[in-house]
């Protein structure tokens, strides 16, 4: 298995890449999050790895962190959810969108990602569910699960996009009820 791979960038055509490593080109296709962040071209590049092997195939997909490569790894899990579906998922959202999206059971973020339905989303959520904490979001035993949800809703509904409602949600104490839970993230997202 190929882990990790070093060399010298040169080429970038999202979503592939080509690094030469000692006169050998390889290519890895990579999400958007990982292409925005590399270096220019005839610069060093690391990128970790996941090698992927199929009957007609042998694909190199690279990652700028550990953790969007083990969420990649996650997503190849769901039944339904190939390489190229995870890879557009990571493309169209961040690893803690996606964490959060999980958290609030949320599937209007991932019906957003181009490829992913309805029913995928809601397969995602359900297999997902167990996958990702996100500190905040997580109600604790005893607690209605839907306060931040139900939270998150209501900014939505008032008119705020979901960036900056999740962002408000995320700031808010656990154990939160649902009308303070309001009043609170109206108040962050007022002094934004």
């Amino acid at each position: 298995m190929i882990s990790r791979i070093s060399g010298v960038l040169i080429e970038k055509a999202p979503p592939q890449v080509v690094i030469d490593c000692h006169g050998v080109g390889y290519e890895c296709e990579v999400p958007m999050s990982t292409f925005y962040n590399l270096p220019a071209l005839g610069e060093k590049v690391v990128l970790l790895t996941q090698f992927i092997v199929r009957e007609d195939a042998q694909l190199l997909y690279g990652f700028g962190t550990d953790r969007e490569r083990q969420t990649f790894r996650q997503l190849l899990k769901v039944n339904g959810i190939g390489a190229k579906s995870a890879l557009s998922i990571l493309s169209g959202l961040s690893v803690d969108d996606l964490a959060q999206a999980v958290a609030l059971q949320e599937t209007a973020l991932l019906t957003r990602v181009p490829g992913i339905g309805k029913k995928t989303a809601e397969r995602l959520l359900l297999e997902l569910k167990d996958k990702f904490s996100v500190d905040g979001l997580t109600a604790p035993a005893g607690q209605p699960k839907s306060a931040s949800g139900d939270v998150l809703n209501a900014l939505l509904a008032l008119g705020y996009n979901e960036r900056e409602a999740m962002a408000a949600v995320k700031q808010l104490p656990a154990d939160v009820v649902v009308a303070d839970g309001i009043r609170l993230a109206l108040k962050s997202l007022s002094k934004s």
